[in-house]
């Protein structure tokens, strides 16, 4: 890494490894899907409100960086992917947690398996903890186990992308009420719902253009 990254920075990376683990089928993104996925108010802590020049200028600094490129050939409308996975040698169970921790901020161990198997399997705890392990250890350092705070039960973990969290951020998230799991994964499904029609509309658009694009060359 050359450089810390920023809030934006980060939520537009977190944004674009978990779209291409949980929703493969619509990666790389539009610039439209990307800023609505950076401002789901599912699975994002805290909740954004970008517009698109904010995520163009993000994305032109990752893209600085080698963690992110247009990808773009063959295709009418620019899309975008990340490059995290090349640049630091990552495999996909590695991205899946790392992705949870730039979306939601430090996590416990069972909030990140949870949060994190839409994206890859994850069999227990102890696989979680010894991913986190492997990206304590990598070079450089990715996440790293936060010191417990006063009423803290479990150890919490967070990513080291914007640099060492500090000790309010780290403690600030509270664990969720089993209610409020179970609307939170409601939104999700709700909000990947949404994602999908927006796609179908991109891709019918394009579509028909492709079509009167054949026509015209005939009238």
């Amino acid at each position: 890494m050359e450089r810390l990254l920023n809030d934006l920075e980060i939520r537009v990376l977190g944004c674009l490894i978990e779209k291409e683990m949980a929703t493969p089928e619509y990666y790389p993104l539009t610039l439209n899907a990307l800023t609505n996925a950076c401002n789901q108010k599912s699975n994002r802590d805290p909740v954004m409100s970008l517009d698109d020049a904010e995520v163009i200028r993000a994305l032109d600094a990752l893209r600085t960086q080698g963690l992110a490129m247009q990808s773009a050939e063959g295709v009418r409308v620019p899309r975008y992917r990340h490059t995290l996975a090349e640049k630091l040698h990552l495999e996909p169970p590695q991205l899946a947690v790392l992705a949870e921790l730039l979306l939601r901020g430090p996590q416990t161990l069972g909030e990140l398996r949870t949060r994190a198997e839409r994206m890859h399997p994850l069999p227990d705890l102890g696989a979680v903890e010894d991913i986190l392990g492997e990206l304590a250890e990598h070079t450089p350092a990715l996440a790293t186990q936060l010191p417990r705070q006063p009423g803290q039960k479990e150890n919490r973990y967070a990513h080291l992308l914007a640099g060492e969290p500090t000790i309010e951020a780290a403690g600030r998230a509270l664990p969720p009420e089993a209610a409020r799991v179970q609307v939170s994964a409601v939104d999700e499904r709700i909000a990947r719902l949404e994602e999908e029609v927006v796609a179908l509309r991109l891709e019918l658009a394009e579509l028909r253009q492709s079509m009167s694009d054949f026509r015209a060359q005939f009238e």
